[in-house]
């Protein structure tokens, strides 16, 4: 199969914001305990920490983390993860249906997040909570001191603020399973307020307000107009979230999916000028994609598991075991963010440890990556600078998520800090090799890198047993040409190409 594709230049879609490679841990199942606190453990520092997972976070440079929740942080009350852990309550939490210790919170976080090396994102409880604990958690988080919330915080062991920037202004609000669930009016009205209060408080944060919990959503896109029109002068970003399934174990479908997405963001983006033009704003407010990931592997048996449970600490759930296939697909995912990065500023892919995650932990064992975790570590890493804008000719086949999907799925970036130029790219097809001309316009190229991942069963994972099943390697596809450069990708693969300007 022969494919075409240029790169000029001159024809940028958008700096990218580092924020789209960010990553998310909530309070559900083994993600924070026995993910990434486990006192006792061998590897466990001063306070608790696995240094190995801290280890495998830091080398996928993800810039933001999301916290706590999530479905959970709509029943969270903040303060219960505050002061001496022997005081801190134990409580049951609605959204998984586990029971929660507390035994981290606010502080234990981001002592966390700094030796991970990422920024905080956070979210207030907008469900069974308001406007008051939100400002509230702000004050404990950013002032500086001479309050009670601040003073507080200092006496707690923190004196200096951790100034966290981003913050959620609840959860899937529009999701009838949500605690506190609103219509959009309610739900638009208390955002507005709350946003309000927070930018009295603290002018510099950036506020997040819920979109829809997925395209499928009844009260999508009607949802996204009602609750802009109510806060559009106030907050910065709206929050979209998206699973991907493969029930059905159709490569093909399965691998259109992120044209499903790449219409979801079209459609909000034209949502957000459309109520801009409404309320003769001059703001710009983007996406925050902070929920996506591939999710069906464990998600109907970890469903009824939950029905007969009787509120566990921390156990197993949710824990996907990822495939060769899901390479594929998370690569096409990050393509699309890639693409949209002119309206899509923030991404979490979600989440990060154990739970549907990159990083797996065995409880006082080992921690390895599982197969998602190099695709997103490659985007991370290379994929910062202009994002182009590829004219691509390639043959394309309908699916049922959109017509015309096609085979070669292709995102370039140039770095022109690093004199990088960067291609993703991801061959659909299952049984013919791409060989692609890539035209480079106005780049002038020194030298080529081909780093590839491809494996001859779809099925294939990462355990702890045979953690580098998965993993890329150096390939052999990619040679510079007069025109610009050569590539061939063989059927079912994923490849990273650097070209040295």
């Amino acid at each position: 199969m022969k494919a075409r594709v240029t790169a000029n230049a001159a024809y940028a879609v958008a700096d990218i914001d580092k924020r789209l490679y960010g990553s998310f841990l909530e309070h559900l199942g083994r993600a924070v305990y026995t993910g990434i606190y486990e006192p006792g453990h061998p590897q466990a520092d001063a306070e608790g920490m696995r240094k190995d997972v801290i280890e495998l976070v830091r080398a996928l440079d993800t810039p933001i983390c999301r916290y706590p929740g999530g479905n959970f942080v709509s029943a969270y009350n903040w303060e219960d993860g505050i002061g001496p852990k022997e005081n801190r309550p134990r409580r049951l939490d609605l959204a998984w249906r586990t029971a929660e210790p507390n035994l981290v919170g606010i502080h234990e976080f981001a002592d966390w997040a700094e030796k991970a090396g990422t920024e905080m994102m956070l979210a207030v409880n907008l469900g069974s909570r308001g406007l008051d604990e939100a400002r509230a958690f702000v004050e404990y988080v950013n002032h500086p001191g001479g309050s009670y919330w601040s003073d507080l915080r200092a006496k707690n062991g923190r004196a200096q603020p951790w100034n966290c920037r981003l913050w959620c202004l609840g959860n899937e609000m529009d999701g009838p399973w949500q605690v506190g669930h609103k219509s959009a009016s309610e739900y638009g009205h208390l955002a507005n307020e709350t946003a309000k209060a927070l930018r009295g408080l603290d002018p510099t944060v950036e506020l997040v307000v819920c979109g829809s919990s997925h395209s499928n959503m009844p009260t999508y896109p009607q949802w996204e107009a009602t609750v802009l029109e109510a806060t559009y002068e106030q907050v910065d970003y709206i929050s979209l979230h998206m699973y991907f399934e493969n029930y059905e174990k159709n490569t093909a479908e399965y691998l259109a999916l992120p044209a499903k997405l790449d219409r979801y963001i079209g459609t909000v983006a034209g949502i957000i000028d459309y109520v801009k033009a409404k309320t003769r704003s001059k703001r710009d407010v983007k996406i925050s994609f902070d929920e996506w990931n591939v999710w069906y592997h464990q998600r109907k048996q970890d469903a009824e598991r939950m029905r007969g449970w009787d509120w566990p600490e921390a156990p197993r759930l949710l824990e996907d075991i990822y495939n060769f296939e899901d390479v594929l697909q998370v690569g096409c995912i990050l393509n699309t963010f890639i693409r949209r990065s002119d309206v899509v500023r923030i991404a979490c892919i979600a989440q990060l440890v154990n739970v549907i995650a990159p990083i797996m932990t065995d409880p006082g064992g080992s921690s390895w990556r599982q197969t998602i975790y190099w695709p997103f570590m490659l985007a991370s890493r290379h994929g910062r600078g202009t994002a182009l804008q590829l004219a691509v000719e390639v043959p394309t086949y309908d699916a049922a998520a959109a017509d015309k999907v096609p085979w070669l799925d292709i995102a370039g970036v140039h770095d022109s800090s690093a004199g990088t130029l960067t291609f993703f790219a991801i061959n659909r097809h299952g049984s013919e090799t791409i060989e692609a001309e890539i035209a480079l316009e106005r780049f002038a190229a020194k030298s080529i890198e081909h780093t590839i991942i491809r494996h001859d069963d779809l099925e294939a994972c990462n355990t702890k047993d045979a953690p580098d099943n998965v993993s890329p390697v150096k390939g052999n596809g990619a040679a510079l040409s007069s025109k610009g450069m050569t590539l061939n990708l063989p059927p079912h693969s994923y490849s990273m190409v650097r070209v040295t300007l």
